[in-house]
């Protein structure tokens, strides 16, 4: 439990700093907003039923990948990944109900990344 919480706070912690950078969190593009529903009705029953192993694989594997100057996810490889991890903030919030709050923070958080941002990453990586 502790390095569930410690994980959960350092996601909680990055995404708010990033937020926070940013004067306005931009809404996503409509095909993105669809996508990344398809992704969340396809996968949820799935992600709900991960174990914390699973979780942190899935997590580790999207950081290891997205800091990987060779590889570039594609739209829907990337929403994969991050509607996953938002999805698995619902499973948080069931078995820890007074981080209910900070849960759906979190998942908010991952759901308002855009592949755009993504993509300008990739481009800063290479020069």
């Amino acid at each position: 439990m502790s390095k569930f919480l410690k994980i959960f706070a350092f996601c909680f912690l990055a995404f708010s700093i990033h937020s926070n950078l940013r004067a306005q969190t931009p809404k996503l593009p409509i095909n993105d907003l669809l996508l990344q529903d398809s992704i969340y009705k396809s996968t949820k029953k799935k992600v709900l039923n991960f174990s914390l192993k699973e979780f942190d694989s899935l997590f580790l594997e999207y950081l290891k990948r997205k800091q990987d100057p060779e590889v570039l996810f594609s739209k829907t490889e990337f929403y994969n990944y991050t509607v996953q991890i938002a999805t698995y903030s619902d499973r948080l919030a069931a078995l820890y109900p007074d981080q209910k709050e900070v849960a759906a923070q979190n998942k908010q958080q991952w759901l308002s990344e855009s592949y755009e941002d993504y993509l300008e990453y990739k481009g800063s990586q290479k020069k």
